[in-house]
C-alpha cells in the first residue's frame, strides 16, 4: 500500500486529490497537510512514502518544508513531488535541488499523477527525463548560475561523467544504451553508481547537479 500525505493550503484541492488517492487500488491517503509545518509534521509522524507538496503555503511554505523533510535523517525514503501551478516556477529549480523528486503542473490528468507517484516510489523518474530537462533548461536559461561543481564530482569515472550529461539532455536507459552502444541495464548501472557517488536521491536531483556542476546546459 502506497501511503501518500497530501500538503495544499486549498481545501478543494486537498479533497480532489484525496479523493482521486483513496479511490485508487494500493493507495491511501495518510494524513493531510494545508502548510508546510503541518506537512514536516505530518511526515515524521506518519512516515509516508510520497508527499505531493504544494509550494505557495502560508507560513513555512513547500520549498522550505522540502528541505526540511529531505534533510531529516530519519525521513530517507520519503519521497516528494512538487505541485505547482506555474510551469516555469522559480522555485522548481530549488525545490529539486533540496531533494524533491520532480514535479508535476496542477492541471495534470490524475491519471498521469497516479503514474508519478507509482513511479517516483519505485525509483524511477517523476516524468519523462526530457520534460524534466526542458524545464530545468529553461529555468537556468532565464537566470544563469555560475557553476558549482558538486564536490564529489571527481569521484565519477568519465564514462559515469558522460553518462550523467546523457541524463540531463533527457535520456533514459534504453536512449543511453542506443547513444552509447551499451544496454540499458548497464547504463542503469552507471547511472545507479553516479547517483550513489554524488548522493542524488533520485534521478531528477542528477540532472540539477548535473547543470550545477557545468555537465549539462
Amino acid at each position: 500500500m502506497i501511503r501518500v500525505l497530501v500538503a495544499d493550503d486549498q481545501d478543494l484541492v486537498r479533497l480532489g486529490l484525496r479523493t482521486l488517492i483513496e479511490n485508487e487500488d494500493g493507495m491511501m491517503c495518510a494524513a493531510e497537510a494545508s502548510d508546510g509545518l503541518a506537512a514536516v509534521n505530518a511526515a515524521r509522524s506518519r512516515r509516508p512514502d510520497v508527499v505531493l507538496m504544494d509550494i505557495r503555503m502560508p507560513g513555512v511554505d513547500g520549498l522550505e518544508a522540502t528541505r526540511r523533510i529531505t534533510a531529516d535523517p530519519e525521513l530517507p525514503a520519503v519521497k516528494i513531488i512538487v505541485l505547482t501551478t506555474f510551469e516555469h516556477d522559480q522555485y522548481v529549480f530549488d525545490a529539486l535541488r533540496y531533494g524533491a523528486s520532480g514535479f508535476l503542473l496542477k492541471d495534470t490528468t490524475p491519471a498521469e499523477l497516479l503514474a508519478a507517484i507509482r513511479s517516483v516510489v519505485d525509483g524511477g523518474a517523476l516524468m519523462s527525463p526530457s520534460v524534466t530537462r526542458t524545464v530545468i533548461g529553461e529555468f537556468v536559461a532565464a537566470s544563469p548560475r555560475p557553476a558549482r561543481p558538486h564536490p564529489e564530482l571527481g569521484t565519477l569515472t568519465e564514462r559515469e561523467r558522460e553518462i550523467v550529461a546523457l541524463v540531463a539532455e533527457g535520456l533514459s536507459n534504453d536512449e543511453i544504451g542506443e547513444r552509447l552502444v551499451i544496454s540499458p541495464a548497464t547504463a542503469r548501472t552507471h547511472v545507479s553508481r553516479s547517483m550513489v557517488k554524488l548522493g542524488a536521491r533520485d534521478r531528477a536531483q542528477l540532472v540539477v547537479f548535473a547543470y550545477q556542476s557545468g555537465l549539462a546546459g
